[in-house]
């Protein structure tokens, strides 16, 4: 008898190769016209040298986070879903991307001066959307819990009206600006994968094993509370931790990704629910499957921002939006009409 999880467990195998191949030909385009082959050159040659440099230290970093940032996005993504059981709730409910943005237009409109400047200037703004994104999380979760309780709706709720009170202010700051500061601040909001190296990997890696550990514990209480809080607390998981626990892991997948390379919409929405229409609803399924499939879609639409408009590089933001836009459209449609079936 036919396995029900077989043909998602190939979809599953089959998102493997894809990476793959993501992988492979974001490395061989570019402005610069250099090839992978350049890398099993065994020569002193100063144009293969150069060209090994822009695939190690350019294009390899940026692909790479890409990758992880799809995963984390997307994971996030269907980490919310779950959570809210919504199939159309998006990581940025937490206050995680308002939090960031708001803490990045401090830095760059009134920090400009005092922290972007020096050794660790390159770092003042993804240390300010970090620590935003957690506070704002961290906020977002107090407000929420009341006796111990944490409610799912007004974590949804809080969580809007904190996304709009953060856009209020960073508008206010934006009145402030400098025209560098301006740009700088604009350019951020579109998310953009240009200053990738592999030391902010580096310091990227340790949030995300984290946020990969709380997942892999969470794929089965996620499938409980489908069911509801109440028949999930008869079954014997803990909801309220696994509600704390799910609220850590997506602010560490997100907050640390989108200081690092700026906000990028519709990649935690679209993501896991074109998984869950191949796999189920089956929360082990879904999140490795929207790690898979998220790192293949950012990487190409990076790809994509890097030679639409060579040599100039298109904010990612702009592409992931131009693609996402239609899908999430058809998502609202497809579910309008489940319902009015219904």
């Amino acid at each position: 008898m036919r396995s029900p999880h077989r043909p998602a467990l190939i979809f599953l195998v089959m998102l493997v190769p894809m990476v793959l191949l993501a992988v492979i030909v974001a490395l061989n385009v570019g402005a610069t016209g250099v090839h992978l082959s350049a890398l099993w050159h065994g020569t002193t040659d100063p144009d293969v040298l150069s060209d090994r440099v822009v695939l190690l230290r350019i294009r390899g970093p940026r692909v790479v986070m890409a990758g992880l940032t799809g995963g984390a996005l997307a994971v996030a993504g269907g980490i919310m879903q779950g959570l809210f059981r919504n199939p159309l709730a998006d990581p940025g409910l937490i206050g995680v991307s308002s939090g960031a943005a708001l803490a990045t237009a401090c830095m760059i409109v009134l920090g400009g001066a005092w922290f972007m400047s020096g050794t660790w200037g390159a770092w003042a703004i993804p240390a300010a959307g970090m620590c935003g994104s957690f506070v704002a999380a961290y906020l977002l979760y107090l407000f929420a819990t009341r006796g111990g309780v944490t409610s799912v709706s007004t974590i949804l709720l809080a969580g809007v009206a904190l996304g709009a009170f953060s856009g209020a202010l960073t508008g206010i700051l934006i009145f402030r600006a400098n025209d560098t500061a301006l740009r700088d601040l604009t350019f951020w909001t579109m998310g953009s994968f240009a200053g990738a190296t592999w030391s902010r990997i580096g310091l990227l890696c340790p949030f995300l094993g984290l946020a990969a550990c709380l997942t892999a514990r969470l794929a089965t209480p996620l499938n409980a509370l489908l069911l509801g809080e109440s028949d999930a607390r008869l079954m014997g998981y803990p909801v309220e931790r696994i509600k704390r626990l799910a609220m850590v892991a997506v602010a560490c997948a997100v907050g640390p990704a989108v200081s690092f390379v700026g906000a990028i919409g519709f990649v935690g929405v679209i993501v896991p629910h074109l998984v869950r229409l191949v796999t189920g609803p089956d929360h082990r399924l879904v999140l490795p499957g929207s790690a898979l499939l998220g790192a293949v879609l950012m990487i190409v639409a990076d790809t994509l921002a890097r030679v639409m408009a060579m040599p100039a590089d298109v904010p990612v933001g702009i592409v992931t939006a131009v693609l996402g836009t239609p899908v999430f459209v058809w998502l609202l449609a497809s579910n309008q009409g489940r319902e009015v079936a219904s």
